[in-house]
């Protein structure tokens, strides 16, 4: 049996088309389109590739794009204030600080400065309370995106057995909530948890972030389980490698996503959403049912 794979550049390449023609329906009714404010602080080259690819996508979606690359010894005081501005223009609707940060700055400060209706990465502790409460309104890009790949496999999750593998703030735990959310039955594993494999083997939805390449041996993945794998890794040899040992798992599992290609794109396409979202919905209100 070989795995389906789970086209995140196609899929996400849906989501980016159906924003595009809400943002020249906007422009045809007399609205502004919606903005969105990048900060970049430093010289990480990864960080600079992610930011490429989201200015891009503000591009092709018609977006108002304004970009900070801000040099490496920027002082906390002066990225506060940069957002402080940020919250105050009414032609901005989100605003994203690409993390990492240098290692002088109080991420968690800067990413909570920022106001919750232009959060449209979804990392405030409002939204990410909003979705605990089943109330989600701007949710965290990578979850938000995963579960966009996960029903286009068809999948009916009300009972599921799900499990994510790492417990970041920014992906680990939001994607639990996501998949609760959807009626799955959710384990969460981390660096404490005892017996992973005993985890891996009973999970039909399997979601692997932890950074670390091939860190899930494809023999452990049940029969006809989705895959969703989140990371991203460098081998010497120059090869990208995601944290499941793939080959192996596709000869087991339904469906899984391919790295590159799977989760990246669709984390970017759902920010241009979430973006949108920010603009239509809480910014210039525009009436849902008056579109319908």
């Amino acid at each position: 049996m070989t795995a389906k794979l789970i086209d995140g550049k196609a899929i996400a390449t849906q989501v980016r088309s159906a924003v595009a023609t809400d943002v020249q329906d906007m422009r045809a009714r007399g609205f502004r389109v919606p903005g969105l404010a990048v900060i970049l602080v430093g010289v990480d080259a990864a960080s600079r590739l992610y930011v490429a690819s989201k200015r891009k996508a503000c591009e092709e979606v018609g977006f108002k794009s304004i970009s900070y690359d801000l040099p490496q010894e920027t002082t906390q005081s002066e990225l506060m204030d940069l957002i402080a501005q940020l919250n105050a223009d009414a032609s901005i609707d989100g605003i994203l600080v690409q993390l990492p940060l240098p290692d002088h700055l109080d991420a968690t400060r800067i990413l909570e400065h920022i106001l919750p209706d232009k959060d449209v990465d979804g990392f405030h502790p409002f939204n990410l309370g909003r979705l605990a409460q089943r109330l989600p309104l701007l949710e965290s890009c990578t979850p938000k995106g995963i579960m966009t790949l996960l029903s286009s496999t068809g999948t009916e999750f009300h009972g599921k057995e799900a499990l994510v593998v790492g417990a970041s703030n920014h992906v680990g735990r939001p994607m639990a909530l996501e998949l609760l959310l959807a009626g799955c039955t959710i384990t969460v594993a981390h660096k404490f948890t005892l017996d992973l494999e005993a985890h891996v083997r009973r999970a039909e939805i399997l979601v692997v972030a932890v950074g670390k390449p091939q860190f899930i041996p494809g023999e452990w993945i049940r029969k006809d389980a989705i895959v969703i794998d989140v990371g991203i890794n460098r081998l010497a040899s120059g090869e990208v490698v995601g944290d499941v040992e793939t080959d192996a798992a596709s000869e087991k599992a339904a469906w899984i996503t391919p790295v590159p290609g799977g989760v990246g794109p669709m984390t970017v396409a759902t920010l241009m959403q979430n973006t949108l979202i920010a603009a239509k919905q809480l910014h210039l209100k525009i009436d849902i049912d008056e579109e319908k």
